[in-house]
């Protein structure tokens, strides 16, 4: 049973009608999407095709250019007049069955002009339409097929597109929980080879700059400092430098330590 009917007029936009059926069947299946010039086998009794069609869709499309209402039958008369019409008598029987109908407006085509409507398909002016320009073909055909599978659940479930989108992502995610992992390992290799290097035991809060130098590590963080002089408390702002530090920063900071204890 197919979903979607595209209903167009001869002479008026059949490419664009085309273009549309074979959009729709690539993302959502051959047999979800009906078109007469496609989907009716050799030998078979078109009227009676179209009529089971339409009644068993879930969504109409009226494809609508710019000539749709001035096509001319063979009484010289404009197509769309005539009560027999297979265009007009499609589109009459998804409205009074209160199925889906969403006109398609193809180039310079402007809103359904009710002047030139039959009666029976007044109610077609009234229906939310899209566009589909050749110039922007790829993305309205998306759109369309957008709408499609967010308004018709079944539809949106045979989606290939989102299918494939899910996968994509699925994959992405693996990628990338592979990658993590990688970096994971990296760190923790890093710090291992730090710790071997002569850095000691790292514990606690472990915020600061580790640099290896022939010496020995230089934190310029907090915390206390290992494999050197080692000071309590906030020590924002000083540097502490491993190795032999005689003559250096221990000798700075006694020399200070004094001075206070003097002026006390």
């Amino acid at each position: 049973m197919p979903d979607v009917f595209v209903n167009y007029r001869t002479g008026d936009e059949e490419s664009a009608a085309t273009m549309i059926a074979r959009e729709l069947t690539r993302r959502f299946g051959e047999d979800r999407v009906f078109f007469a010039s496609s989907s009716i086998e050799a030998g078979r009794r078109f009227p009676a095709e179209l009529v089971r069609a339409v009644d068993e869709c879930e969504a109409l499309l009226a494809v609508i250019g710019p000539r749709w209402a001035e096509v001319r039958g063979p009484d010289g008369r404009p197509a769309l007049e005539a009560e027999q019409d297979w265009t007009r008598r499609e589109i009459q029987t998804a409205l009074d069955r209160g199925i889906l109908v969403i006109p398609v407006l193809v180039g310079k085509a402007t809103r359904i002009d009710l002047a030139v409507v039959p009666d029976d398909l007044r109610e077609l002016a009234d229906c939310q339409y899209r566009r589909f320009d050749h110039r922007n073909a790829e993305s309205d055909l998306t759109a369309l097929g957008d709408t499609l599978a967010r308004l018709l659940p079944e539809l949106g479930t045979a989606d290939h597109d989102a299918r494939a989108a899910r996968e994509r992502a699925e994959a992405e995610s693996v990628k990338k929980s592979a990658r993590d992992a990688g970096h994971t390992r990296m760190r923790t290799r890093d710090v291992e080879q730090r710790v071997r290097g002569g850095i000691g035991n790292l514990n606690g809060d472990l915020s600061g700059t580790f640099v290896n130098e022939p010496q020995g590590p230089v934190n310029t963080g907090r915390g206390h400092q290992y494999n050197a002089p080692h000071f309590q408390g906030d020590n924002t702002g000083i540097q502490f430098t491993a190795g032999d530090n005689s003559g250096t920063v221990h000798q700075r900071f006694e020399r200070e330590r004094r001075r206070s204890d003097d002026d006390r």
